[in-house]
């Protein structure tokens, strides 16, 4: 894709549109997506507001394909806290699914294919799809669930297992940072351990966590600080003086209120207890999401 076809702001694409347009040739790469006809169908965001800039998303997706060119699972790490810090907005804002349409139809859609393509077409949901599916939202999300305040450390460590963004960031208890956060901790000692089926265990954790979420209440062992929203704002609104995100060191997120170990600490026993008792199915190897 040329830069020249890039649009210099970012938009809206409502899912009709991309139900409309979307073509096996399109999710194979071997047809363009319909441009101009996108272009007619979305809502353009402000030019004033420099959060909307498509220049910078565009340059971060290009460097990813070229760094992790033959590795691109890989690339998830790399890219989730540095499109988070580049995209900033509230939550509110990223829920909106047309904002993820337009980067995956008219800014990204090589990204799209590279990342989730490969010798199979790259299925619709990565286009337009949940949270935890759609090729950017899945990042975005991830830094923003599993981020520490302005430490994005945790969310690198959330992204390097496919099966955290693929099992774990559907459940709704994720919502609840410290439970992130522990279930992170009690991940990375299975990772320190060299456990074997290391995604089998993850879902397992992920199933069980959820499933006793119903009985017990997270936040009472662990209770979240408060938001610090005008913390967040002030991040968000720095955007306008904002130069592009560092690509050699991590950038820094909102420091909106962080997780203490304490918090933390009190959930990860409980957590490890319920992977101990959870059965763990054995997948057959094909089947791992190594390319998810």
């Amino acid at each position: 894709m040329k830069s020249s076809e890039v649009p210099s702001t970012l938009g809206l694409l409502p899912d009709a549109i991309v139900t409309k347009y979307l073509s096996r040739g399109i999710q194979s790469g071997e047809q363009s997506s319909p441009r101009v006809a996108l272009l007619n169908s979305a809502t353009m965001l402000s030019d004033v507001d420099t959060r909307w800039r498509a220049e910078p998303v565009r340059d971060l997706f290009v460097e990813a394909m070229r760094r992790f060119d033959g590795r691109r699972v890989r690339a998830d790490e790399w890219l989730a806290p540095r499109l988070h810090a580049t995209l900033r907005m509230s939550r509110a804002e990223a829920a909106d699914s047309r904002r993820w349409n337009y980067l995956a139809m008219v800014v990204c859609p090589d990204y799209v294919i590279w990342r989730h393509g490969g010798a199979e077409l790259a299925a619709s949901s990565r286009f337009c799809g949940p949270h935890y599916t759609q090729a950017f939202a899945r990042l975005w999300w991830a830094a923003e669930l599993f981020r520490n305040a302005s430490d994005y450390g945790t969310a690198e460590i959330a992204c390097r297992v496919p099966d955290v963004l693929n099992t774990t960031m559907r459940l709704d208890v994720i919502d609840h940072r410290p439970t992130a956060l522990a279930m992170l901790a009690v991940l990375e000692q299975l990772a320190l351990q060299d456990v074997s089926r290391l995604g089998d265990r993850i879902n397992a954790l992920s199933s069980a966590v959820n499933a006793a979420g119903s009985t017990l209440v997270y936040d009472a062992l662990a209770p979240e600080d408060f938001v610090d929203t005008a913390a967040l704002q002030d991040w968000i609104s720095d955007a306008a003086d904002m130069p592009p995100v560092p690509w050699d060191r991590l950038p820094d997120g909102p420091d909106d209120g962080s997780v203490g170990k304490d918090a933390i600490a009190a959930l990860v026993p409980l957590f490890e207890q319920l992977l101990a008792e959870a059965p763990v199915r054995d997948r057959p190897r094909h089947s791992a999401p190594t390319e998810a």
